[in-house]
């Protein structure tokens, strides 16, 4: 009746996990994806080129290491966008090689092009030739994922004036930068491009940055970046970025004139949905582009998921590949567990930053009461062997049960760290758990225990007072 019984529109993260869960279970699956973006924007342009270019500006730098050798420890002198981009092309090429071998060996097909509704069971594949043909599928994975939102005021050339998908492109490493946004990806690039010796300028409309994180760490964060010379334009807008022959000039509303040499723009995403016709199908889409679904990621209609950043928040890889196996488990009728409440974010700027459960703020404005485990790195025999003397383990405790509400990180490993937290949240254990544990020394998982001692000799303190 059907020429497949599932096809993929998109093979990042989440059309990915989608497409090799139905085929597990036996279904006739198709992925559909341009050919030159095999693995999504996460691979090309978002989650894996960024953070192998993070990995690189680490490295080259010597940032890390410079406790250890001195501040004027760096690795290589005058670094390129050609030394940035070498372990990045590499690491994205083995990628795309690793990606196609696990599609071919589950027998998902990979059509090349790109592809748009005719009817609620049909699609149109546009074949690269220029060539369209039909193919018809019981069921339909929307994952088709994002691309930077760019404000019309704003002429972009992808050269001074730029977006996070063109930043991976810059001819030469800038001396001046000015960032418009102070989201993640906004920090993220932020802290590399400071780490490289580029004198950045972050503009924010919003009082703050990052308010969904744990204020003390969002102040260890600003303290370490103006030790790089990021400067911050809090309660800031732009007005208009004028281009020159030798540079840019940003004017903000304010009447500030900031000179760069480059200026990167991270205005938030906008959904990949304006060529999949989806009037067509009978869907609509808002004005970000996102695509509604309900709790198995059904859109409104029952045989069209949408999975990954399309549907908006969390827009994460991680919650994209697992919302894609759950979306393909429920149309092929098998069962399948929600998705946890407890998800870890992870935030890779310089140093980095993770979390998961509530913070400080949350836990006071809902009247939860809590005692705090602190643990630092330099009180660390492996803090001190990696020469990280600013990272720092949080524990939230509740004192009633001793069970953990939330974990924040910063420093280095926090997002490998993190998932201690989590396993010992989502089996709900206690922070006794930690206390009695043992852990390998010298390691920064060591951090957990420190913090627990030091959370639960606050809670004794406050037994012996009150009883």
């Amino acid at each position: 009746m059907f020429d497949y019984d599932m096809i993929v529109i998109g093979s990042g993260p989440g059309g990915q996990k989608a497409a090799i869960a139905a085929a597990k279970l036996g279904r006739t699956v198709a992925v559909i994806d341009r050919p030159d973006r095999l693995g999504g924007v996460s691979l090309h342009t978002g989650t894996i080129p960024s953070k192998t270019l993070r990995e690189a500006v680490l490295y080259l730098t010597g940032l890390t290491q410079r406790d250890l050798y001195g501040q004027s420890y760096r690795l290589k002198e005058n670094i390129t966008v050609t030394d940035l981009t070498a372990r990045t092309e590499h690491v994205v090429g083995r990628e795309v090689d690793v990606i196609r071998s696990q599609l071919s060996r589950n027998h998902v097909a990979l059509l090349a092009g790109t592809a748009r509704f005719e009817d609620e069971h049909t699609l149109v594949l546009e074949e690269p030739e220029g060539e369209g043909r039909t193919l018809t599928a019981e069921h339909i994975v929307i994952a088709t994922g994002t691309r930077p939102a760019r404000p019309s005021t704003v002429e972009f050339d992808g050269r001074t004036i730029l977006d996070s998908d063109n930043v991976l492109h810059l001819e030469r490493v800038p001396r001046s930068m000015i960032i418009v946004g102070a989201g993640v990806i906004g920090m993220e690039y932020a802290s590399m491009f400071a780490a490289l010796g580029s004198k950045v300028t972050v503009v924010e409309q919003r009082p703050g940055m990052l308010d969904f994180c744990d204020a003390e760490v969002v102040e260890s964060l600003k303290y370490h970046l103006r030790d790089l010379a990021v400067t911050f334009r809090f309660g800031e807008t732009v007005s208009a970025v004028e281009r020159h022959t030798n540079g840019t000039l940003t004017v903000l509303a304010s009447g500030k004139k900031i000179p760069a040499d480059a200026v990167m723009y991270s205005a938030g995403r906008q959904g990949l949905t304006d060529g999949l016709a989806l009037e067509k199908a009978g869907l609509g889409a808002d004005k970000r582009g996102r695509i509604a679904v309900d709790e198995h990621y059904r859109t409104s209609v029952p045989h069209i998921y949408a999975v990954g950043d399309v549907i908006g928040f969390p827009a994460l890889a991680a919650t994209s590949m697992e919302q894609g196996r759950a979306a393909a488990y429920h149309a092929c009728g098998e069962p399948v567990h929600p998705m946890h409440d407890l998800q870890p974010i992870g935030i890779y700027t310089i140093p980095e930053i993770s979390f998961i459960g509530r913070t400080e703020a949350q836990l006071t404005e809902e009247c939860v009461p809590f005692e705090v485990g602190m643990s630092r790195y330099r009180e660390l025999a492996r803090g001190q062997i990696i020469g990280d003397s600013h990272g720092m383990l949080k524990l939230l405790v509740s004192p009633q049960d001793r069970k953990l509400l939330g974990v924040h990180c910063f420093g280095t490993g926090a997002t490998e760290l993190i998932h201690i937290g989590q396993t010992v949240m989502g089996c709900g254990g206690t922070v006794d758990y930690l206390v009695d544990a043992v852990f390998n020394y010298p390691t920064l998982a060591e951090s957990y225990k420190v913090a627990a001692l030091d959370a639960t000799n606050r809670i004794r303190q406050i037994d012996r007072l009150g009883g």
